[in-house]
């Protein structure tokens, strides 16, 4: 058996929040590169440069990317084979992620439902953090976190479509939700879908799907090709950046497929603004 040490696990995610609040990972940074050069509004050309220096001050002078700082999302796989000593892993993330957006001066966004008050004095700064864990042979720690903001968290929806549907009727619900959407998750974008499971499972594969680097495929040839489709109907609809017209509202789409029910064809779509500050490290 394994050990790591209560403080290693805290340290490890103290260190990516303050990374990823400041700096944009090279695959999103590439991808509004991209955008910039074939987009063909000179309108929104002119957003996604501004886009790319924010990014380049924000790295530059350590500041935050975004004065949305979002919620912390995990998701973590624990070796069976390792364990941690001095703490358990869930008090770990949590006083990581307190740490990290302290030290990198990140806005507290967690508050009560319906007073709206800031929980930071209650149960600590900006927690508790969203964790899925995860239960794998090993013994390793995998770690993908991601800071997800409310615009684009705000937009994203699920619902369970009847199997007839099949992939018109996805693609349909698809371009509904980015349509509905508009301006209002910071475009350019990245859109994440989960399909198949049940309602749960939808959900939280379409969120998880926007951990995989853009730019790379997917590995089920079919899903790739309709990634491919979505995507061509989705910049269509000619949102583009920040909403000001355009031909690159969205950076890629990613899915996630998994089996269902037979009488069930379970669809969600979460969102990702191109502030996509996410990272995956291994302990």
């Amino acid at each position: 058996m394994r050990e790591v040490q209560f403080e290693t696990l805290v340290k490890a995610v103290r260190d990516i929040i303050v990374h990823c609040g400041t700096v944009l990972p090279k695959d999103a940074y590439q991808a509004l590169q991209r955008a910039y050069n074939e987009e063909k509004s000179e309108v929104s050309r002119e957003v996604l440069k501004q886009l790319l220096e924010n990014a380049d001050i924000a790295k530059a002078e350590a500041r935050p990317l975004c004065q949305d700082t979002g919620l912390a999302v995990f998701f973590v796989k624990v070796g069976e084979d390792v364990k941690l000593v001095g703490g358990t892993f869930r008090d770990a993330i949590n006083k990581g992620t307190e740490q990290g957006y302290q030290d990198a001066y990140l806005r507290a966004s967690t508050c009560e439902p319906f007073s709206r008050a800031n929980l930071k004095d209650k149960i600590g700064y900006n927690l508790p953090a969203i964790i899925h864990f995860d239960l794998v042979p090993g013994d390793k720690i995998d770690i993908e976190y991601a800071a997800k903001g409310g615009g684009s968290e705000n937009v994203s929806r699920a619902t369970v479509l009847a199997p007839a549907a099949g992939k018109d009727g996805v693609l349909k619900f698809v371009k509904q939700v980015i349509s509905d959407a508009g301006p209002n998750p910071c475009p350019p974008i990245i859109v994440g879908v989960g399909i198949g499971g049940t309602f749960e499972k939808a959900a939280m594969s379409s969120k998880h799907a926007l951990f995989r680097e853009i730019g790379t495929q997917n590995d089920d040839q079919e899903m790739n090709e309709f990634e491919k489709q979505i995507l061509v109907e989705l910049n269509k609809l000619g949102i583009g950046a920040m909403g000001m017209g355009g031909t690159q509202t969205v950076l890629a789409v990613h899915i996630e497929a998994n089996p269902c029910h037979i009488a069930s064809l379970p669809v969600s779509v979460n969102v990702q603004c191109h502030s996509s500050r996410h990272t995956h490290i291994v302990i």
